[in-house]
């Protein structure tokens, strides 16, 4: 574990003894449901499993909060958190209240009454627009929930939000819970001190929504490999021809940037070769492998083809630390998976220090069957490319630093 130079500096859940508190702990409990309501992937309710059981151990009682999916301010029946309350409770096994919202007098009361070891939680915070307004009022209502607040919800850490900052201002001690501290030091310790060779991967289908945090790697990797549609960005800055794949035209010369940028810090960055094209991603028939730089004008690229992989894998090789985010194709759809799980599986060979970074590529480990052999598998995307990009992030600059007096 790359932990070197990452010591975590925010004061955690261990710094307090809760018996006889009640702790208002953010928690990431945005999993995906099916349509019956059932929650079908619960990892990041077993990541939390951790934290709530300190506080439930100590004597305290826990009043979680989350976000659930994008209500947009209004309430939404499918959206509630009540299908992640009953898989705690399973996972606990004790009663968890599921409450059916997140503030108010009714609310209030019913928390007060929580005995030590009990659990509540609220109702989907983003039920309310003033949740991500990080309004004043709503994140006071909050607070009058717990008389100690504790962070353990590191995908929404990036969010200045009422739950993740604003709620802050009202409460001490203000902790990190055990997923928040895992999280940093694993990202810190890559980011810090990195064995090497370290091997970062990127795929994903956009460059403009990674361009930040791979600018700021190159000045931390020995190879970068890129992959999924954000590569025929860089194929297509250089010349190539890419067909009717998916191409961010304007950011060519930032590409180009990147590529010189590599060349003067000698990293070594790794295109595609060849690819996986069809005439429409609804068809699937029509796959055929063609160089990366001559895709036919009528084909798309929907995935890395085997030599690609075959390279990738031999880049690997020799890695002492390898950073994964983003899938290699539109691993969505099944006939477009193989060069991502394909992926996922050569990594999980690989000797090195492996860790995930949220979003896609979390789906995919775990698709592929992988995921227990990742040293890190991140919970968050777009929080744990922020922090590489060296962005402060709210949910974690609010908490209270371990060299404070309070």
């Amino acid at each position: 574990m790359p932990t070197a130079g990452a010591v975590f500096e925010k004061k955690t859940v261990d710094d307090l003894n809760f018996s006889g508190r009640r702790a208002l702990v953010r928690v990431d409990f945005n999993v995906p449901l099916d349509k019956s309501g059932a929650v079908t992937d619960d990892t990041r309710i077993r990541e939390s499993l951790p934290t709530i059981r300190k506080i439930l151990k100590d004597g305290g009682s826990a009043v979680l909060m989350s976000h659930l999916g994008r209500p947009k301010g209004k309430i939404s029946e499918g959206l509630r958190l009540a299908p992640a309350a009953r898989r705690l409770s399973d996972l606990i096994g004790k009663p968890v209240l599921a409450l059916r919202d997140s503030i108010g007098p009714d609310i209030e009361s019913a928390v007060s009454k929580l005995a030590p070891g009990a659990v509540a939680l609220l109702e989907n915070l983003r039920f309310h627009p003033e949740e991500e307004k990080n309004d004043p009022e709503f994140s006071h209502a909050l607070a009058k929930l717990g008389s100690v607040y504790v962070n353990d919800a590191f995908g929404s850490a990036h969010r200045a939000h009422a739950s993740t900052a604003g709620v802050a201002a009202h409460l001490k001690p203000r902790l990190a819970g055990y997923l928040m501290k895992k999280e940093i030091e694993y990202l810190g310790g890559v980011m810090s001190n990195p064995e090497r060779p370290f091997v970062a991967v990127f795929g994903g289908a956009k460059v403009s929504s990674k361009l930040s945090a791979l600018i700021s790697l190159l000045s931390k990797v020995d190879r970068l490999l890129i992959g999924g549609a954000m590569a025929y960005t860089f194929v297509a800055a250089q010349g190539g021809a890419v067909g009717k794949s998916l191409c961010e035209v304007e950011l060519f010369d930032e590409a180009r940037k990147i590529l010189d940028e590599a060349e003067r810090r000698g990293v070594r960055i790794i295109l595609p070769v060849d690819t996986r094209a069809v005439r429409s991603p609804d068809q699937p028939g029509t796959i055929a492998v063609v160089p990366t730089d001559r895709i036919p004008s009528d084909l798309e690229g929907v995935d890395v083809g085997p030599r690609t992989l075959q390279i990738f894998s031999e880049a690997l090789a020799d890695a002492k630390t390898v950073f994964w985010n983003g899938p290699l194709g539109i691993f969505e759809t099944p006939a477009y998976a193989e060069g991502t799980f394909a992926f996922a599986r050569t990594l999980a060979q690989c000797r090195a220090v492996k860790i995930v970074g949220g979003g896609d590529s979390v789906a995919a480990v775990h698709v592929a069957g992988v995921a227990d052999r990742m040293d890190h598998v991140s919970t968050g995307g777009g929080a744990s490319m922020e922090f590489i990009e060296g962005k402060v992030l709210p949910g974690i600059a609010v908490l209270d630093d371990r060299t404070a007096g309070n």
